[in-house]
Order: structure tokens, then C-alpha cells, then sequence
């Protein structure tokens, strides 16, 4: 398949809301050439990241939208606008390859409106320019909606989301510490030519300077290390482990916080990870045994207890909360087509029915860490706020980090250029009551 045309069908199905490009691009990659992956990765990944700009270049360039049905040439002029503006490529072939593609998707009516667009964006780039000069869309590449939730929750940090969103995240690796220390791995990194740094905040991380190729770094294969990022690799270290604990995973896949879990428990522990998919519990399958790892998966709906748990409470609970990804989308820029504003109220009252519905499997005394990877207060916060009110036996505790802001209940991490992603936590115990 062509390379653009693979593309084009990844956008228009996000378009459509058929998929997200996590699941999409995968499916897609194996129908284009193998030397044309990585050029098929980085059309989806840079188009869906400036999309919210493009489309304002394609309103000002198009006389009307396109149909439903050809949302794949709205995808074919974003790529191709995406390459003008932030690749090398030749103008002249970012044209042509387009016009190309309307052939392969048996459009060739389209092909003069495709070159008329694409050269007329040539020639009056700079008006263009002028004229979107004052659209907030435009310049953030971020949808409205999610730019003013942000700017009433952190408007001294909103400049620092776009641009941490706007750009790549570096590679970030956790040591597994049952192997190795994190001085022996820098070290075995620097004797490979591979430049990298401790993290700040997570006690395993490390950040390579440049993104590598995971099956050349030493000791992968083995299980020395994973790639996660520093923000995720926090939550197996504020959950306070001992040996031989119960612990339970909920929302586990893929698995990188369960893996850690066990690493910091030394394979001791008696660990439930819970994943409504059982195809996302495969990757967790896989990532235990390249660790060498052992956990129960179980494949269920976490608020549907009576399916799934054996009565045995838990000593410490990871609810890693199904959520906006707001404060991911840098990893999976899709999220600024994606997410509506009516979603995060749903996402509120899921997360609210997930966390009261674990509570009663925790011991007393035991330690319950919610998080999520979003930015916004109303799925944070907010939702702590209301589980608080309505349960008289959870304590807020302090979220022992000193990475991010000190919310009233918890800890917001926001991303960071060159650092950690978006996260949220906060930290409840429970607590006797008379």
C-alpha cells in the first residue's frame, strides 16, 4: 500500500472516530513496504500533532469541507501541509506524491483540486499566515475547548503544556533494580556510546539523549530494563511496598506499572493485574515473562467485583484511572481529535464509580494510589474532592514526590519538554471508624 494513502486511511478512521492511531497504525504498517514504516510513523504522528492548525490552513484554502465519505482528502492535503511546513521534503514532491495518491484511492477527481490547494497554500502561505495570526487554534495547534479548561486551571503553566505537547518526548527507560542497580546501567550505557542521565524523580529512571532503537540497548532482551516514562514510574514508588504484600493492578495493561510493582517487591508479592481487554492483558503476558516476572491476570471489568475478586482484600491498590490522556498527548497526539468536552464528564463519573467500587477491597490500613495521565482537574481533584465527601473512613495522605504542583488532594505533574509526561496521583488510606 502507499505510504500516504496508508496515512490517509489512519486519519480519516480517527476522523470518523473508528479507531485511535495506537490501534490503527499497527494494522496499517504491515501493508506498506518495511522502508516505509518509519516514514508512515512519523506522517500519522506529525499530522495528528498540528492537526488543529492545518485544518485552520485547509478552511481558509478549501471553498467548502469535504464530505464524510472523503475525509481521506482532507487527510491527503493535512500530511501533505504537515510536510511543507515541518519536513524537508521538496515542496514540488509533497505535491506531487498527493495528486499521486488520489489514483490509489480511486479519486482522480480529486487531483486537480489537490494540486490547486496544495500550490495555492505555496504561493499565499504568508497572507495565510496574517490571517490566522489571532486564531488560538492556530497558533497552539490545540483545540479551543482544551485550551480554556487548561487556562482556568494552570494559567501560569499553559504556554509550558503547548510546547510540551508540540514536542517529542525523549526515551525513558526504568532499570529493573532486581538485576541491576541504575549506576551499573549508566555505566553499561556510557561503555555503549549511549548518552543518558538519571531521572530526578523516579529512584530507576533514565532518560537517553537521544531515542534508540529498544533491541540495541544492552540488556533488553534479558529483562535488565523497560521504557516507561518518569511520571508512570512513580506510582510503584508511592505505593509504599513490602515484601510479600497483596497488591491489585486495576486498568493494568500494558503492564509497565505491574512490572515495577513486582521488581520493587522482588517477585514476592501476591499481585492481582485486573484489564477489562484481554487482548491488552497479551502485552502484559509478554512483558512479565521478558522480566521474568509472575502476577495473576485476570481479565474483567474492575467495578464488576462479583466476577472477578476472591474476597481477599488488598493491602495496597493501583487504580491507574481510564481517562482523557490529556496529559499524553505529545505520545498520542490523536487525543486533540479524539477527546470532546462531553467526554470528560463521563470520564469523571467512571473514574468516581471505579474508585468507590475498589475501596472496600482495601484493608484497613492500607494504601489506595489513584491516577491518571490527565491534566484536568475535573477527572483529578474533583474526583478525589467528591469520594472524600461521600466516604467517611479514606484519609488524604501526602503524595511524597516533589516532582509537579501540590493540589489540595493530591499532586499534578504537567509534561515537560525533554522531562516527564502528564500525571496526576493522590494518595488515600484507610482509615478505622468508631
Amino acid at each position: 500500500m502507499n505510504v500516504r494513502v496508508a496515512a490517509a486511511h489512519i486519519i480519516a478512521a480517527i476522523l470518523h472516530d473508528e479507531g485511535s492511531l495506537s490501534t490503527l497504525l499497527p494494522q496499517y504498517a504491515s501493508k506498506v513496504d518495511e522502508r516505509d514504516r518509519g516514514l508512515l510513523q512519523q506522517l500519522c504522528y506529525g499530522t495528528l500533532r498540528y492537526y488543529p492548525r492545518l485544518t485552520a490552513y485547509l478552511n481558509l484554502l478549501l471553498a467548502k469541507p469535504f464530505k464524510s465519505k472523503d475525509r481521506d482528502l482532507e487527510a491527503i492535503l493535512a500530511c501533505s501541509l504537515y510536510q511543507l511546513l515541518e519536513t524537508r521534503v521538496p515542496s514540488h514532491a509533497a505535491v506531487n506524491e498527493a495528486v499521486a495518491a488520489c489514483k490509489a484511492l480511486k479519486k482522480l477527481w480529486a487531483k486537480g483540486l489537490i494540486n490547486a490547494v496544495l500550490r495555492r497554500f505555496l504561493r499565499e502561505r504568508t497572507a495565510l499566515d496574517v490571517t490566522l495570526k489571532d486564531n488560538p487554534e492556530f497558533n497552539t495547534a490545540h483545540p479551543n475547548w482544551l485550551l480554556s479548561v487548561w487556562q482556568e486551571a494552570w494559567p501560569q503553566h499553559v504556554d509550558n503544556i503547548i510546547l510540551a505537547n508540540n514536542t517529542q518526548p525523549p526515551m525513558t527507560l526504568r532499570v529493573n533494580r532486581r538485576h541491576l542497580s541504575r549506576e551499573a546501567y549508566l555505566e553499561r550505557l556510557r561503555e555503549s556510546g549511549i548518552d543518558a542521565s538519571a531521572t530526578p524523580f523516579s529512584h530507576d529512571g533514565i532518560t537517553l539523549q537521544s531515542p534508540q532503537d529498544v533491541l540495541t540497548l544492552p540488556g533488553f532482551a534479558e529483562g535488565d530494563l523497560s521504557v516507561q516514562d518518569e511520571a508512570a514510574q512513580l506510582s510503584a514508588q508511592l505505593l509504599d511496598l513490602e515484601p510479600g504484600q497483596h497488591v491489585l493492578d486495576a486498568c493494568c495493561a500494558p503492564g509497565g506499572k505491574t512490572c515495577h510493582i513486582l521488581e520493587l517487591l522482588d517477585n514476592t508479592g501476591d499481585v492481582v493485574a485486573l484489564d477489562i481487554s484481554p487482548k491488552r492483558l497479551e502485552r502484559v503476558e509478554e512483558n512479565l515473562q521478558r522480566l521474568g516476572l509472575q502476577a495473576q491476570l485476570l481479565a474483567a471489568d474492575a467495578a464488576d467485583t462479583k466476577i472477578w475478586w476472591d474476597n481477599k482484600s488488598f493491602d495496597r491498590i493501583l487504580l491507574d484511572a481510564p481517562c482523557s490522556a490529556t496529559g499524553v498527548i505529545r505520545r498520542h497526539p490523536d487525543v486533540k481529535l479524539l477527546r470532546k468536552p462531553a467526554d470528560i464528564a463521563k470520564l469523571a463519573k467512571l473514574q468516581l464509580t471505579l474508585l468507590q467500587t475498589l475501596w472496600p477491597l482495601l484493608v484497613e490500613g492500607g494504601i489506595f494510589l489513584y491516577a491518571t495521565c490527565s491534566s484536568l482537574p475535573q477527572e483529578n481533584d474533583q474526583v478525589i474532592l467528591e469520594f472524600i465527601r461521600s466516604t467517611n473512613n479514606a484519609s488524604v495522605e501526602k503524595v511524597a514526590i516533589t516532582a509537579g504542583i501540590e493540589t489540595p488532594v493530591g499532586r499534578q505533574l504537567l509534561p515537560q519538554v525533554g522531562s516527564h509526561d502528564g500525571f496526576y496521583y493522590a494518595l488515600l488510606r484507610k482509615i478505622a471508624t468508631d
